[in-house]
Protein backbone atom coordinates (compact mmCIF):
# COMPACT_ATOMS: atom_id res chain seq x y z
CA UNK A 1 0.00 0.00 0.00
CA UNK A 2 2.74 2.35 0.68
CA UNK A 3 4.37 1.41 -2.03
CA UNK A 4 1.64 2.46 -4.16
CA UNK A 5 1.34 5.70 -2.62
CA UNK A 6 4.57 6.60 -3.20
CA UNK A 7 4.09 5.29 -6.67
CA UNK A 8 1.40 7.73 -7.29
CA UNK A 9 3.13 10.63 -6.29
CA UNK A 10 6.31 10.04 -7.96
CA UNK A 11 3.99 9.76 -11.20
CA UNK A 12 2.48 12.58 -10.32
CA UNK A 13 5.76 14.61 -9.85
CA UNK A 14 7.00 13.04 -12.99
CA UNK A 15 4.06 15.06 -15.11
CA UNK A 16 4.55 18.13 -13.64
CA UNK A 17 7.89 18.03 -14.59
CA UNK A 18 6.85 16.73 -17.91
CA UNK A 19 4.13 19.89 -18.38
CA UNK A 20 6.99 22.35 -17.21
CA UNK A 21 9.35 21.38 -19.68
CA UNK A 22 6.88 22.17 -22.26
CA UNK A 23 6.29 25.16 -21.65
CA UNK A 24 8.07 28.15 -23.90
CA UNK A 25 8.48 32.02 -23.17
CA UNK A 26 9.03 33.44 -27.18
CA UNK A 27 9.67 37.25 -26.50
CA UNK A 28 9.79 39.48 -29.41
CA UNK A 29 11.93 42.97 -28.16
CA UNK A 30 10.49 46.14 -29.41
CA UNK A 31 9.12 49.24 -28.80
CA UNK A 32 5.63 50.04 -27.86
CA UNK A 33 3.76 53.01 -29.71
CA UNK A 34 2.54 53.58 -33.32
CA UNK A 35 5.58 55.28 -35.09
CA UNK A 36 7.53 52.32 -34.04
CA UNK A 37 5.10 49.88 -35.37
CA UNK A 38 7.11 48.77 -38.78
CA UNK A 39 10.21 50.05 -37.94
CA UNK A 40 13.64 47.85 -37.89
CA UNK A 41 14.23 47.69 -34.49
CA UNK A 42 10.62 46.41 -34.00
CA UNK A 43 11.01 42.68 -35.73
CA UNK A 44 10.45 41.06 -32.66
CA UNK A 45 6.75 42.19 -32.36
CA UNK A 46 6.50 41.97 -35.62
CA UNK A 47 7.50 38.24 -35.92
CA UNK A 48 4.93 37.44 -33.02
CA UNK A 49 1.99 39.76 -34.65
CA UNK A 50 2.89 37.62 -37.86
CA UNK A 51 2.33 34.21 -36.14
CA UNK A 52 -0.48 35.34 -33.83
CA UNK A 53 -2.32 36.05 -37.09
CA UNK A 54 -1.27 32.96 -38.73
CA UNK A 55 -3.13 30.91 -35.82
CA UNK A 56 -6.01 33.13 -35.09
CA UNK A 57 -4.48 34.58 -31.84
CA UNK A 58 -5.02 37.44 -29.89
CA UNK A 59 -2.82 39.38 -28.03
CA UNK A 60 -3.92 40.55 -24.42
CA UNK A 61 -2.58 43.55 -22.31
CA UNK A 62 -1.17 41.91 -18.94
CA UNK A 63 1.73 43.06 -16.69
CA UNK A 64 4.28 44.64 -18.22
CA UNK A 65 3.55 44.08 -21.93
CA UNK A 66 1.21 41.88 -24.21
CA UNK A 67 0.48 38.01 -24.41
CA UNK A 68 -0.59 35.43 -26.44
CA UNK A 69 -0.90 31.84 -25.64
CA UNK A 70 -0.15 29.25 -28.43
CA UNK A 71 -0.64 25.39 -27.90
CA UNK A 72 1.39 23.13 -30.76
CA UNK A 73 2.23 19.34 -30.41
CA UNK A 74 1.61 19.56 -27.04
CA UNK A 75 3.47 22.51 -26.30
CA UNK A 76 2.58 25.60 -24.78
CA UNK A 77 4.00 29.07 -25.97
CA UNK A 78 3.58 32.39 -24.16
CA UNK A 79 4.08 35.04 -26.99
CA UNK A 80 5.40 38.12 -25.07
CA UNK A 81 5.86 41.73 -26.63
CA UNK A 82 7.42 43.46 -23.26
CA UNK A 83 5.47 47.19 -22.65
CA UNK A 84 8.58 48.35 -20.81
CA UNK A 85 9.98 49.72 -23.94
CA UNK A 86 13.71 48.23 -25.28
CA UNK A 87 15.84 49.18 -22.40
CA UNK A 88 13.77 47.50 -19.76
CA UNK A 89 12.91 44.53 -21.60
CA UNK A 90 14.02 42.07 -18.69
CA UNK A 91 12.19 43.33 -16.28
CA UNK A 92 8.95 42.31 -18.75
CA UNK A 93 10.70 39.16 -19.30
CA UNK A 94 11.85 38.09 -15.59
CA UNK A 95 8.15 38.24 -14.18
CA UNK A 96 6.71 36.02 -17.02
CA UNK A 97 9.41 33.36 -16.66
CA UNK A 98 8.75 33.01 -12.91
CA UNK A 99 4.99 33.10 -13.17
CA UNK A 100 4.44 30.66 -15.75
CA UNK A 101 7.76 29.01 -13.94
CA UNK A 102 9.05 28.78 -17.51
CA UNK A 103 13.23 27.25 -17.31
CA UNK A 104 15.79 28.80 -18.80
CA UNK A 105 16.50 26.77 -21.62
CA UNK A 106 13.41 27.31 -22.40
CA UNK A 107 13.46 30.86 -23.32
CA UNK A 108 13.75 32.21 -26.50
CA UNK A 109 14.40 35.95 -27.20
CA UNK A 110 14.18 37.34 -31.10
CA UNK A 111 15.91 40.74 -31.86
CA UNK A 112 17.42 42.71 -34.66
CA UNK A 113 20.77 42.67 -35.60
CA UNK A 114 22.65 45.37 -37.09
CA UNK A 115 25.92 42.73 -37.89
CA UNK A 116 23.56 40.62 -40.25
CA UNK A 117 22.74 41.28 -43.37
CA UNK A 118 18.79 41.78 -43.96
CA UNK A 119 17.08 39.05 -43.02
CA UNK A 120 19.79 36.50 -42.29
CA UNK A 121 18.79 34.75 -39.01
CA UNK A 122 21.33 33.77 -36.35
CA UNK A 123 19.81 31.41 -33.51
CA UNK A 124 22.82 31.25 -30.52
CA UNK A 125 22.48 29.37 -27.39
CA UNK A 126 23.82 32.03 -25.20
CA UNK A 127 26.12 35.07 -26.06
CA UNK A 128 26.92 39.28 -25.56
CA UNK A 129 24.78 41.59 -25.85
CA UNK A 130 26.54 42.87 -28.86
CA UNK A 131 25.26 46.33 -28.12
CA UNK A 132 21.70 45.63 -28.46
CA UNK A 133 20.34 47.41 -25.48
CA UNK A 134 17.48 44.95 -25.01
CA UNK A 135 19.64 41.94 -24.65
CA UNK A 136 21.90 43.94 -22.33
CA UNK A 137 19.11 44.85 -19.93
CA UNK A 138 17.92 41.14 -20.00
CA UNK A 139 21.40 40.11 -19.27
CA UNK A 140 21.64 42.16 -16.49
CA UNK A 141 18.25 41.45 -14.81
CA UNK A 142 18.61 37.47 -15.18
CA UNK A 143 22.17 37.64 -14.33
CA UNK A 144 23.20 35.56 -17.41
CA UNK A 145 23.72 35.24 -21.34
CA UNK A 146 22.77 31.84 -21.32
CA UNK A 147 19.66 32.02 -22.81
CA UNK A 148 18.32 31.28 -26.33
CA UNK A 149 18.46 34.19 -28.95
CA UNK A 150 17.00 34.43 -32.21
CA UNK A 151 18.60 37.15 -33.77
CA UNK A 152 17.03 38.52 -37.35
CA UNK A 153 19.40 40.68 -39.18
CA UNK A 154 18.63 43.89 -40.37
CA UNK A 155 22.37 45.25 -42.15
CA UNK A 156 24.08 48.08 -41.76
CA UNK A 157 23.37 50.30 -44.37
CA UNK A 158 23.59 53.18 -42.84
CA UNK A 159 26.04 56.41 -42.99
CA UNK A 160 28.21 57.44 -39.95
CA UNK A 161 26.14 59.13 -37.53
CA UNK A 162 23.19 57.83 -38.76
CA UNK A 163 23.22 54.27 -36.81
CA UNK A 164 19.67 55.33 -34.35
CA UNK A 165 17.53 56.76 -37.42
CA UNK A 166 18.19 53.96 -39.57
CA UNK A 167 17.39 51.43 -37.00
CA UNK A 168 14.02 53.23 -35.76
CA UNK A 169 13.00 54.08 -39.43
CA UNK A 170 10.55 51.76 -41.60
CA UNK A 171 12.15 49.05 -43.71
CA UNK A 172 12.79 49.81 -47.42
CA UNK A 173 10.45 48.52 -50.47
CA UNK A 174 12.89 46.12 -51.09
CA UNK A 175 13.07 45.10 -47.92
CA UNK A 176 9.46 45.15 -47.12
CA UNK A 177 8.86 42.89 -50.74
CA UNK A 178 11.46 40.24 -48.67
CA UNK A 179 9.68 40.23 -45.46
CA UNK A 180 7.10 38.12 -45.80
CA UNK A 181 9.14 34.86 -46.91
CA UNK A 182 11.34 35.50 -43.64
CA UNK A 183 8.13 36.37 -41.33
CA UNK A 184 6.92 32.58 -42.27
CA UNK A 185 10.42 31.16 -41.49
CA UNK A 186 10.35 33.18 -38.24
CA UNK A 187 7.63 31.17 -37.64
CA UNK A 188 8.62 28.15 -38.35
CA UNK A 189 11.98 28.16 -35.67
CA UNK A 190 9.82 29.09 -33.16
CA UNK A 191 8.12 25.91 -33.35
CA UNK A 192 11.21 24.22 -34.12
CA UNK A 193 12.49 25.73 -31.25
CA UNK A 194 9.62 24.31 -28.64
CA UNK A 195 9.44 20.95 -30.95
CA UNK A 196 12.43 19.63 -32.18
CA UNK A 197 14.91 21.08 -29.61
CA UNK A 198 17.56 24.10 -29.77
CA UNK A 199 20.02 22.21 -31.65
CA UNK A 200 18.49 20.78 -34.50
CA UNK A 201 16.63 24.29 -34.92
CA UNK A 202 19.86 25.80 -35.48
CA UNK A 203 21.17 23.40 -37.79
CA UNK A 204 18.00 23.75 -39.83
CA UNK A 205 17.40 27.76 -40.07
CA UNK A 206 21.45 29.20 -39.31
CA UNK A 207 22.54 31.41 -41.96
CA UNK A 208 19.20 30.64 -44.11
Amino acid sequence: MIKWIQNLFSSAKTEENIDYMKKYLIVGLGNIGAEYVNTRHNIGFKVLDFLAKKEGLSFETVKLGALAEYKFKGRTFFLLKPNTYMNLSGKAVKHWMDKENIPLENILVITDDLNLSFGTIRIKPKGSDGGHNGLKNINLVLNTQNYTRFRFGISDQFKKGQQVDYVLGDWDEEEKAKLQERLEMSSEIIKSFGTAGLENTMTSFNGK
